[in-house]
């Protein structure tokens, strides 16, 4: 963990925090498969969040942006996907977290709810991953508050996240019209309102 905690510390994360220092909501940001956590910085995303009042945090998942070098985790054992994010939050003296998770990311941020749902105090899932893999009743048992999100050109894996998703206890649907896979790309001003308005609502 301590290896973990200064890898993060160093490089692999980019954060922004309120100007008043009062944190409300904690926001960890994951990414797509063809992409880093420069994206939240590039299109305003960390900043939004913290005029909002978060404490938001990008990290480079192993394998990609500043994290390049490092190994990604075993689907079973010490590293497994979900204790990875665990192991994330702990290094970053994070209590419960807001899940922003792309694309790719659902292959962490998927076992991480169903493992540690009290660690998430919500989750915003935008096409991810690995939604097949759970079944109807796991996503039923959830009760953590869930923003989906998903571009409407996203034919394939939009609309199979979403058939999996809508099955999580507590969640909300937000279309984003013209957005295709990476829609918070194609449309920065209404993923960051969309987000934004379901933050305010916690």
């Amino acid at each position: 963990a301590c290896t973990l905690q200064k890898e993060i510390q160093q490089k692999a994360l980019r954060q922004a925090e309120p100007a008043t220092g009062e944190v409300n909501l904690s926001v960890l940001l994951l990414h797509g498969i063809r992409f880093s956590s420069e994206n939240w910085l590039t299109i305003g995303t960390l900043d939004t969040l913290a005029k909002a009042g978060c404490r938001a945090v990008a990290i480079d998942l192993p394998g990609f942006g500043r994290s390049k070098a490092a190994v990604a985790p075993a689907a079973v054992g010490e590293l497994a996907p979900g204790d990875f994010l665990k192991r994330v939050c702990d290094a970053l003296g994070e209590g419960p977290v807001v899940v922003v998770s792309p694309s790719l990311s659902g292959m962490y941020s998927l076992p991480f709810l169903f493992q540690h749902e009290a660690l998430v105090r919500a989750y915003i899932p935008v096409a991810p991953i690995c939604t097949e893999k759970f079944t109807p009743e796991q996503y039923r048992g959830i009760q953590t508050p869930s923003l989906i999100v998903y571009g409407d050109q996203d034919t394939e894996l939009g609309e199979v996240s979403l058939k999996n998703l809508r099955g999580l206890a507590n969640h909300t649907v937000v279309v984003m019209k013209g957005a295709g896979h990476p829609c918070y790309l194609d449309d920065p001003a209404t993923w960051h309102r969309a987000v934004t308005d379901f933050l305010h609502m916690l």
